[in-house]
């Protein structure tokens, strides 16, 4: 799951520079600058330590919003007549699963086990993670390097 966390939120990152000009290497530094912007997201207080509650509440955020957003979808997809209304069948038709928030990347980050994660934890997790993703060792992952870890991660 943190390879999954770390790779989609580099990606997620990257998404509108992608989708315009289509995939692009992603080199070290814009992914440690990516990696230290979602830490400073995440860290609620400002304290430079991330808790696990706040990394919880981030991931619950997350969550939410991917589910409002997919849910908002099938209703205007289920909605086959615009009225603003679902029938019963079609209501019968909905997902019943949500995703669920997943503390394993915390827990891996929290090197010192203090229940904490520290700017420097921070760094060190998703530059380590980085550097095994970046198989040819030359500072930028590459689109067949991302593919290669979400193959792995599966």
């Amino acid at each position: 799951m943190f390879r999954t966390f770390v790779l989609a939120l580099a990606l997620l990152s990257f998404a509108p520079a992608i989708a315009q000009t289509g995939p692009q290497p992603l080199p070290r530094a814009r992914f440690q600058a990516a990696m230290a912007e979602e830490f400073k997201q995440v860290d609620a207080d400002k304290d430079g330590q991330l808790t696990l509650t706040e990394v919880e509440t981030s991931q619950k955020a997350a969550i939410e919003a991917r589910v409002r957003a997919r849910n908002t979808a099938l209703f205007t997809r289920l909605d086959a007549d615009k009225s603003g209304q679902i029938s019963a069948d079609e209501f019968a038709a909905l997902p019943t699963t949500a995703p669920r928030a997943d503390s394993s990347v915390f827990l891996r980050l929290d090197s010192d086990k203090d229940g904490k994660v520290s700017a420097a934890e921070h760094a060190a997790g998703t530059t380590a993670k980085f550097n095994r993703i970046d198989a040819n060792k030359d500072g930028i992952i590459s689109l067949a390097e991302a593919k290669a870890e979400a193959t792995q991660s599966r």
